[in-house]
């Protein structure tokens, strides 16, 4: 087990919460503005963080009608990052299902080069069809179809990276960061995924999703310490409980309706038109996770909520607070501290990956405040004592990939 604790702070607009851009005193529109990521960035660093993460899809998301999103190209974004700070890892969400890996390769592998060893790849098998239909596709592709083309992107895209030999990076090479919880997921992330993103709820199922993952690296000759687990934490946080659980409520008060609604039922792939929000979702409108579409991932994390709690869908909506079904904490920040601590003491977590509720007062309180209280436990570095991202995550430089999946031509995905 590791002794210390990886945090990356993931820069989601105005906040994870659905409606954190209507905060008050927080800028609804500052997500368009390069500033936005700097200043959330030299903060992180002036924290120690492991990194800045950037999520992203290629597809102007619908939703733009009730929140405002991340409409900004994530490498364009840290490369600036990238000019303005000096340590801290910058980490790039870029799909594999719409994207070229031989222009991936030199993109990610220049950027790494020119910041000093510090960026890494998250990996995403795009899903939804709603950035097929923006690359002039009638649907998304088969799940096992999009992970495929996943498998041998990777391949192609690591391969190009040890095979440089001009341009090289201090750390050797970008760090793959990859999210799995379906099937085909967790194989990829096993293969491949140096760091692994997690939606987990439950601490048993974190640990298990964890231990799975570590005995999937060791089945493919990797070693298991070699992979860092970090669930998606979302965090409200208060100088006392009662002002933290005022904070969380006005949240929930300032999540546009339409919003939340809209945004679960594409988690779930069903329509939930006519359905009340007294009224718990028919348990037949619910596929298995397997044979879903679009995200496998979030979809389990929203069924096993439905399955466990039984809720009514307006008790549902609040519980994810329009967000993107991560966990969510609310208390002080010994509270939230007590939390990550038992999580990480538990084997469930090697770090998290924190999306404060408000950008960028929540993230401001976080480093603030929490970020001192899991120093003061021992659990987090005081000072960097690496220049590189693998540096900060203790990874040495695995071997490339090679046959990660069953061969076939990329452009069979397409």
């Amino acid at each position: 087990m590791r002794d210390r604790l990886h945090i990356n702070v993931n820069i989601l607009n105005a906040g994870v919460f659905g409606g954190s851009w209507r905060f008050p005193g927080t800028d609804g529109a500052a997500s368009y503005t390069i500033e936005h990521y700097t200043a959330i960035a030299k903060k992180a660093e002036e924290a120690t963080l492991d990194a800045v993460f950037l999520a992203d899809g290629p597809m102007l998301d619908p939703s733009i009608k009730h929140r405002t999103g991340n409409n900004l190209e994530p490498t364009t974004v840290l490369a600036r990052v990238a000019a303005q700070t000096e340590r801290i890892g910058l980490i790039a969400t870029l799909s594999s299902s719409y994207n070229d890996p031989v222009e991936l390769a030199r993109r990610l592998g220049d950027l790494d080069h020119v910041s000093g060893g510090r960026f890494g790849w998250n990996v995403v098998t795009t899903a939804g069809p709603v950035a097929a239909r923006n690359f002039g596709r009638d649907g998304e592709p088969e799940h096992g179809l999009r992970y495929r083309r996943a498998a041998e992107f990777v391949e192609q895209v690591v391969a190009s990276w040890a095979e440089r030999t001009d341009h090289r990076s201090p750390q050797g090479r970008p760090v793959v960061v990859q999210a799995g919880g379906s099937t085909d997921g967790k194989r990829l992330a096993s293969r491949v995924g140096e760091v692994i993103f997690s939606a987990e709820q439950d601490i048993a199922k974190a640990r298990a999703f964890r231990d799975e993952l570590r005995a999937g690296a060791a089945e493919f000759g990797r070693d298991p310490e070699e992979i860092v687990v970090l669930p998606g934490l979302s965090t409200v946080l208060g100088s006392t409980e009662a002002e933290a659980r005022e904070r969380r409520e006005l949240l929930d008060e300032l999540l546009p309706d339409a919003y939340a609604r809209e945004r679960l039922a594409g988690q779930l792939g069903v329509s939930l038109e006519g359905l009340a929000d007294d009224e718990p979702i028919p348990a037949a409108l619910l596929s298995d996770p397997d044979t879903a579409g679009g995200s496998q991932t979030f979809y389990r994390v929203v069924k096993d909520i439905i399955d466990r709690e039984n809720p009514t869908l307006g008790q549902l909506l609040e519980k994810l607070s329009g967000g993107a079904g991560h966990r969510i904490v609310v208390g002080t920040p010994e509270q939230v501290a007590d939390d990550i601590e038992l999580w990480f003491r538990s084997g469930a977590a090697d770090g998290f990956n924190v999306m404060p509720d408000v950008l960028p007062s929540g993230f401001d309180d976080f480093a603030d405040h929490l970020i001192p209280e899991l120093r003061r436990r021992g659990l987090f570095r005081t000072d960097y004592d690496s220049t590189t991202l693998r540096g900060h995550l203790g990874l040495g430089v695995p071997p490339a990939p090679v046959g990660v999946w069953d061969r076939g031509p990329l452009h069979a995905a397409r």
